[in-house]
């Protein structure tokens, strides 16, 4: 079995943390160079039409007008007052969006988007999220949890086993789960007793944090002689440990990716249809967000009817999934094919899009950090594809754009990394300026490092922003951006090919980042020494 993804403990990573984790919530809110930042936590990803609209109107009245979906699944609001905090709240409070107080950061589950709308699946986890929330807000030490700490139950597809979590749920035929701690061996308990199984997993790693000392927000973090005792917290709690069963391969990148739902119309169970689109770089408009949320008001229509029918949550209410997507479940098909048609042409991403797979952190204006305006290059490079471009994404790479090394918002598993750097003098004035099929004059360069040996291929690409126009930030940024730099980061496994050059033509970044995408462990050649690749886009004269 393949241990889910980011298990290890990275290189560079601090013995001691000398703080606690800023993650932003409702009630703590973050300070940013656009306003103030909250993060909704949506256990399972799932909200009622009515919580979806209380997330609309906080948007509308409080933050930017926008929404942004989380890589956990969760929504994130911007631009807000310093002051805001009490109206928002108060909001939330109202529509069932703060549980508990106390433990307002600590919801974090991620559940297999598809859980009890469709026909796959060996349990609905969605019912596991519930339950589990419950569990955690019913707690006194779980509050003490970073907000950080992930769970992550997957129902048996194989869609979000491989996330990077530090309690894993995977639902296994037999009415059975296997529990999975980081990297740690697995445990196999009965389903009925999923949610507690994962309550006591995370007790265990609270003891070892505690008597560690280090300030651990994550199960990597800890020391290796502090390594949680799950065996003894499910005793202690009372959870049997069943017999083996076969261990299902989780987190692979041909079984990973192709599990999770792609966008259009989805058949649905008794006959129902689901819509599923992504937001673009993974922000909705209020307008946006609010057709969806119109749309899954149908879908509580026809469940009144009586016209459609499933299991836990199934109709009604939208899900986010931890690829910026959204999910309308409980529509007749000919209704979610007219919905579909809606959204599309207000500029949700449907099938075909070619922003589809791509996301970016915020960026300049809104991070002080970033060393360019991210987003406006990505979207200038993302919707303009290349012309051989079919317009068709199914097996690629997701991409992520980053304004400075933290990578915020980053996917996990594979992915393409294209990071803002500096360093390269003679390049062009923005990213933005480059059409995606100029590059004639492209020059290569061999850097003379050999191939990384931290499970990444790089492919530098420079070409994006002097200082004067990254954007406008804080005057403390760090150094301007005039490049990025392309590598394809792989997750951790043994069954994962060693790094290897990505065959990049000199057509400049946009098709340095399409060849990346491509780049599948089926289609890249033998192990090579070559060294990484550098196209230089030159500067064009004013």
């Amino acid at each position: 079995m393949s241990p889910p993804a980011l298990s290890h403990r990275p290189a560079g990573m601090p013995s001691t943390r000398e703080r606690a984790d800023a993650c932003p919530g409702v009630l703590r809110l973050h300070r940013a160079e656009d306003g103030w930042v909250a993060r909704v936590r949506t256990p399972g990803g799932a909200l009622t039409s009515g919580q979806a609209e209380a997330l609309a109107t906080a948007a509308e009245q409080l933050g930017d007008g926008r929404i942004g979906l989380t890589s956990r699944g969760n929504a994130e609001l911007r631009g807000l007052a310093e002051t805001a905090g009490p109206q928002l709240s108060a909001l939330f409070d109202a529509a069932g969006l703060l549980p508990s107080p106390r433990h307002e950061r600590v919801r974090n589950i991620i559940a297999s988007p598809l859980s009890g709308l469709d026909e796959n699946g060996h349990a609905d986890v969605q019912a596991w999220a519930a339950a589990l929330d419950a569990l955690l807000c019913a707690q006194d030490w779980t509050a003490e949890l970073s907000g950080r700490f992930l769970f992550v139950l997957d129902d048996g597809r194989g869609d979000v086993a491989g996330l990077g979590a530090d309690v894993t749920l995977h639902a296994a035929p037999g009415d059975r789960a296997i529990l999975r701690m980081g990297a740690g061996p697995p445990h196999v308990v009965a389903a009925s007793d999923a949610p507690h199984a994962a309550l006591a997993a995370a007790q265990a790693f609270h003891t070892a944090a505690q008597a560690a000392g280090t300030g651990a927000w994550r199960v990597r973090e800890l020391p290796a002689d502090h390594q949680p005792d799950v065996a003894a917290a499910l005793r202690a709690a009372g959870v049997a440990v069943t017999g083996p069963v076969p261990v299902p391969e989780v987190g692979g990148v041909a079984g990973g990716r192709s599990a999770r739902p792609g966008p259009g119309v989805l058949p649905g169970r008794g006959g129902t249809a689901v819509v599923s689109v992504f937001a673009p770089l993974g922000r909705l408009s209020v307008v946006q967000w609010r057709l969806l949320v119109g749309a899954s008001g149908m879908a509580g229509v026809l469940r009144m009817a009586g016209m459609s029918g499933g299991s836990h949550g199934s109709v009604g209410g939208l899900r986010i999934t931890p690829w910026r997507g959204v999910l309308v479940p409980g529509l007749a098909s000919d209704e979610a094919v007219r919905r579909l048609r809606i959204v599309h042409a207000a500029g949700v991403l449907t099938p075909c899009s070619p922003g589809l797979g791509v996301s970016a952190c915020t960026g300049r204006p809104g991070c002080a950090k970033s060393r360019t305006d991210v987003r406006s290059d990505a979207a200038a490079l993302t919707m303009a594809p290349p012309a051989e471009s079919t317009g068709a994404h199914e097996g690629l790479l997701p991409v992520h754009w980053s304004g400075c090394e933290r990578r915020c918002g980053h996917p996990q598993g594979d992915w393409v990394d294209v990071v803002a750097v500096a360093g390269v003098a003679d390049a062009p004035n923005r990213a933005s300026d480059i059409a995606p099929d100029a590059g004639s004059d492209s020059a290569f360069a061999s850097a003379s490092a050999s191939a990384s040996a931290s499970a990444s291929v790089s492919v530098s690409a420079s070409a994006s922003a002097s200082a004067s126009g990254s954007g406008s930030g804080s005057d403390e940024a760090g150094p301007p951006v005039v490049g990025y730099r392309v590598t394809v980061r792989r997750a951790a496994g043994p069954d994962l090919p060693v790094p290897l050059p990505v065959p990049v033509p000199d057509t400049g970044l946009a098709r340095a980042v399409a060849a990346a995408r491509g780049t599948t462990p089926a289609a890249v050649p033998a192990p090579t020494a070559h060294p990484p690749v550098t196209t230089t886009k030159r500067a064009r004269s004013q």
